[in-house]
């Protein structure tokens, strides 16, 4: 690994309990849309898994250069290059039967996360899933210490931030045509939600 590449410690933590909850939820699906996919580890790790997946990256703009040296070091032929995807921007006009976002909707604005369900039908097959991972609260409360304090640590640095209600993701999800299909518990206290497009 060169010095100049981003990494993320979690993503190498994470990673293969991610791709157990993918094996399943995703076994029938082919082209998959990441959206906010950060350095890129998740993406060249679940497509050297899972080849039969054709893995599309997406970010905002500055976050390109460093997903595209992960993609090109690892060389695999299921990582098109990298799209620009602001999630209250233009979305790619291809078609997708899956869709993957790991530690994003408390990064983003609540404003952004709803844009972000709102768009999903339209680059997404009638059929299609969804999975999104990170920590998320459950009636109003936060399920440890530590997301309270990582919580804490996200509004200090943009207000607009903040651990997400399970039950006001779920309503999104509802409204854009989704069915939940899983709400499983992951390690540090996140959770791996999974919807089926109805």
């Amino acid at each position: 690994m060169t010095n100049d590449k981003p990494y993320a410690p979690a993503c190498d933590r994470n990673r293969d309990a991610i791709l157990d909850i993918l094996r399943v939820r995703f076994a029938s699906c082919r082209r998959v849309l990441e959206i906010g996919s950060g350095t890129g580890q998740h993406a060249i790790h679940f497509a050297a898994a899972q080849p039969q997946w054709i893995w599309q990256t997406s970010d905002r703009a500055e976050n390109l250069p460093g997903i595209q040296q992960w993609l090109t070091e690892a060389d695999l032929p299921n990582t098109p290059p990298p799209l620009e995807l602001d999630v209250c921007g233009t979305w790619p006009s291809a078609s997708f039967d899956a869709v993957f976002s790991a530690n994003t909707l408390h990064i983003m604005s609540w404003n952004s996360v709803q844009a972000f369900f709102r768009a999903l039908p339209q680059v997404l097959t009638p059929d299609a899933r969804l999975t999104v991972y990170g920590p998320f609260n459950y009636g109003g409360h936060f399920t440890s210490i530590s997301n309270a304090e990582f919580d804490a640590s996200l509004k200090a640095t943009h207000l607009e931030r903040g651990i997400r209600d399970f039950e006001a993701v779920r309503a999104l999800a509802i409204e854009s045509g989704f069915e939940l299909v899983a709400d499983e518990a992951m390690p540090a206290n996140n959770r791996c939600l999974s919807w089926q497009r109805r």
